[in-house]
């Protein structure tokens, strides 16, 4: 793979279907419609979907696409492939709370290894660069040419005191028995992929999920947290996880800062 070609791709399509979103989010109303898993689905999800996966297929005819607006059509499974989610944080979007990320990312082997996660309506920026290093890119963004970036690390965890981020939209009595395992020192809440940037940057230093998500909903996060110095783990037993799996969808994890000294389920 061609990585500065991919990353270049993947940021300009993310720039693209952000402008797209954000001119359906600012419309005096948008259809909302109701997918076969009772999950909320927009028209700026449909049109984000359409920009990217044209402009992926052009690029990178190739390589397998999984993407969520298209999941029922895929029949092929592998461990190396682009994957896609044009809107994540629907529910975030049909409320207009902005906590909502247009998500590309690339899988080798069952790993996350490049991505871009990319909130248009909170003018953010996260990425992997070529060299597979995570770095966040200071608005106002141009979509032919990358402006400033900052390269971003994970934080320098004290256990006696953690900032815990979690879901605005799922946070659960599980989650909160697991959280009250650590000497927390705050909280943050954040919708859809942002959570693993938060921790990517250093804002904040373990994210539990103890709730459904699918790839899609995790590549682009977990590819700029590991390129931060991050780990995304099982909540079950504490092993990597991976990509490719049947149906793609997740098992419960953890994303965190290494220096986070983990608790068992």
């Amino acid at each position: 793979m061609d990585y500065e070609k991919l990353v270049t791709v993947m940021r300009r399509l993310a720039l693209g279907a952000g402008e797209r979103i954000m001119e359906i989010y600012n419309a005096d109303d948008f259809d909302v419609k109701t997918k076969s898993d009772d999950s909320p689905v927009t028209e700026a999800d449909e049109a984000a979907d359409a920009l990217i996966s044209a402009g992926l297929r052009e690029a990178f005819p190739d390589v397998l696409l999984i993407t969520e607006e298209q999941a029922s059509s895929h029949s092929m499974t592998g461990d190396t492939f682009l994957i896609v989610d044009p809107l994540d944080g629907t529910k975030e979007f049909i409320n207009r709370r902005g906590d909502f990320t247009v998500n590309i990312a690339y899988v080798e082997n069952g790993v996350p290894t490049r991505g871009v996660v990319y909130a248009p309506a909170r003018d953010r920026m996260f990425m992997t660069l070529a060299d597979g290093r995570a770095a966040e890119e200071v608005a106002p963004f141009i979509a032919e040419t990358m402006g400033e970036v900052t390269p971003i690390k994970v934080s320098q965890a004290d256990n006696s005191a953690l900032m815990v981020v979690a879901s605005k939209s799922h946070r659960d009595q599980a989650t909160e028995d697991y959280i009250n395992k650590y000497a927390v020192k705050d909280m943050k809440s954040a919708g859809s992929s942002l959570k693993f940037c938060l921790i990517a940057t250093g804002e904040a230093d373990v994210y539990p999920r103890v709730g459904r998500t699918m790839e899609w909903d995790t590549a682009a996060g977990h590819a700029v947290l590991h390129g931060a110095g991050g780990q995304v783990v099982r909540f079950d037993d504490h092993a990597p996880l991976t990509y490719g799996k049947e149906g793609y969808a997740n098992p419960f994890f953890i994303a965190y800062s290494p220096s986070v000294e983990l608790k068992s389920a």
